[in-house]
């Protein structure tokens, strides 16, 4: 498809995070200067996810204050409607934000608001997802998530774990995502990005509905099969891991191996900013490198839908949309 057609397409995003995909203007806004866009995407030659993480500094310093998360949601709102997202998923980090006089539970409602004024505005549905972070405390994450779930079905989705994964691996958070379970708080997990398969196989072990990345499973048949049978939805984010290195170049990467295997892939922009992407872009990209035809651009956005936390009545929508769409 031509990126135009590409772009009008109803489409789905579960994989993608608030701070790295803020908008140059709201930025440049908060920070009360003028924000090259050098600063906030990653260069060509980056080498590694630690790397890519650094372009996360000045996005977040612009997430302190009830106002300016509250405008952060609908700049991002406004930014994803532009392609026609008819929902997404954004993930963050509330303990990023949260500080003396500024609550967990008021950075994560600052958020809903906002998203939902730009549901008015703009039409795009959304959840949010929390991201728990690797190189903090368990009893903060923890405690975060005890306060996300005072929301969940009512704007919150669900958990994550996000950071540095070669530094963090999964087996230090079982624990933390057993008691997520026992709280009735629904989990992904960011798991495979940074090369070790096992890292997927007991985030899947844990409960964890969807993969975030999972490149790792690359050539691992037995991984591969375990998140078919579950059921495990897949977050491919092609352009960010190609920049992070999960894998050395665009050859390697498993796009095709995973949909060939009946994986429920889903195309995601990761950080839309940090990457300078869109998921129009992500869909052209991956359409002429791998050679992925359209009918299964549409299967993967129905997977989008399908692995979802959307309602029923949001899901059968699009659901609709997607099929009629031409």
């Amino acid at each position: 498809m031509e990126y135009e057609k590409l772009r009008s397409m109803p489409k789905v995003e579960l994989h993608c995070h608030l701070d790295g995909s803020l908008s140059q203007t709201f930025i440049s806004r908060e920070l009360g200067r003028e924000v090259d866009l050098t600063e906030l995407q990653v260069a060509y030659g980056c080498r590694s996810l630690k790397e890519y993480l650094e372009k996360f500094d000045l996005p977040i310093r612009c997430l302190q204050t009830e106002k300016s998360v509250r405008e952060a949601g609908y700049d991002f709102i406004r930014s994803v409607a532009a392609e026609n997202m008819k929902y997404v998923e954004v993930r963050f980090a509330p303990l990023f934000s949260a500080h003396e006089g500024f609550s967990t539970e008021q950075v994560i409602e600052a958020l809903l608001t906002g998203l939902e004024d730009g549901r008015k505005d703009f039409g795009t549905e959304s959840n949010v997802i929390v991201c728990a972070m690797r190189h903090q405390p368990e009893e903060e994450n923890l405690a975060m998530f005890k306060a996300a779930r005072t929301f969940l079905g009512e704007g919150v989705c669900c958990g994550d774990l996000a950071g540095d994964e070669a530094a963090w691996p999964m087996k230090n958070f079982v624990r933390l995502f057993g008691e997520a379970k026992k709280l009735g708080l629904p989990f992904v997990i960011h798991a495979g990005e940074c090369g070790s398969a096992e890292n997927i196989r007991e985030a899947v072990e844990c409960g964890a509905r969807r993969i975030g990345h999972g490149i790792a499973m690359k050539g691992h048949p037995e991984i591969i099969r375990l998140v078919k049978d579950t059921g495990t939805g897949v977050e491919m984010c092609p352009i960010s891991n190609l920049q992070t290195k999960a894998v050395n170049g665009p050859e390697e990467y498993p796009m095709r191996e995973f949909l060939d295997q009946g994986l429920l892939v889903t195309v995601n922009t990761d950080n839309r900013t940090v990457s300078n992407t869109t998921v129009s872009r992500e869909l052209l990209f991956i359409q002429k490198t791998y050679g992925i035809h359209d009918e299964e651009v549409r299967r993967m956005m129905e997977n989008a839908v399908e692995v979802s936390f959307a309602d029923d009545s949001v899901k059968d929508r699009i659901l609709r949309e997607i099929r009629l769409w031409k």
